[in-house]
């Protein structure tokens, strides 16, 4: 046998449990980063897909996923009650959330709504990602796997950090673990709400109508499962939805 087995009692795993340990007892006293380094994980990861080749992206989109998740594992003694499924406003909600975007967007760029946040440089582009991945196989594995990981990893990520952080940082910034969830604050309802804009710049618009409407079924039901679910769903008609109608205006 090589000298890579690991055993019970080996110098390894006594090296792992001993690292395992330290980074529970460090989770215990930082809340804040429980909560914030799964979607820091997932941000972090994000720019492989930019940099490695186009053949690599169904890897690349899997590895954000994986790993993001991985780091709820790692925290997951440390979070705050998920709370029940509440499945009918989560699969509703959902739906009329993934079909809200849509219509909404519509609506917007037929206003004349600036089609880019103007905080950011450049302009809106409406890309067909089949121009760089052609209509194959790739295109499928690319559009397959981003979509399985934004009904998967995404949802639980984001609303750790905006629903179960953001949201009480923005009411008591020094000792927000102690913010019951679901607490209403006009400055934490409308500060998530316009903040959300920096992660959906394109459509900025209709990002603070659906971060209202989250924030609002979750001081309703006051579960961060019920907010994953609703989020999943919207994310898998906004999916459909954009590969039905062929706009990858929100791609």
């Amino acid at each position: 046998m090589s000298g890579w087995s690991i055993v019970p009692g080996s110098t390894t795993t006594r090296a792992v449990s001993e690292l395992m340990g330290s980074l529970d007892r460090w989770a215990a006293s930082r809340h804040d980063v429980v909560l914030m380094a799964p979607l820091m994980t997932y941000l972090a990861l994000l720019g492989l897909t930019h940099t490695l080749p186009e053949t690599w992206q169904p890897a690349t989109i899997a590895l954000r996923g994986v790993v993001s998740l991985a780091a709820v594992w790692v925290f997951r003694r440390h979070l705050p009650p998920w709370g029940r499924p509440h499945w009918p406003i989560a699969i509703i909600g959902g739906v009329l959330a993934g079909w809200g975007w849509v219509v909404g967007q519509t609506l917007f760029d037929d206003l004349g709504l600036p089609g880019r946040l103007p905080l950011f440089p450049g302009e809106k582009t409406t890309l067909d990602p089949r121009d760089a991945l052609g209509a194959g196989t790739l295109f499928w594995t690319t559009w397959g796997t981003r979509m399985t990981v934004a009904v998967t990893a995404v949802p639980v990520v984001e609303e750790l950090f905006w629903r179960a952080f953001l949201l009480r940082v923005l009411i008591d910034w020094h000792n927000f673990e102690r913010v019951p969830l679901g607490k209403f604050t006009w400055l934490s309802f409308l500060g998530t709400s316009l903040i959300s804009t920096l992660q959906h710049p394109d459509n900025w618009g209709v990002s603070i109508l659906c971060w209202m409407a989250f924030n609002l079924v979750f001081y309703w039901t006051r579960s961060i499962l019920c907010l994953v679910l609703l989020h999943a769903v919207t994310n898998l008609v906004l999916y459909l939805i954009v590969l039905r109608v062929d706009d990858w205006s929100h791609w």
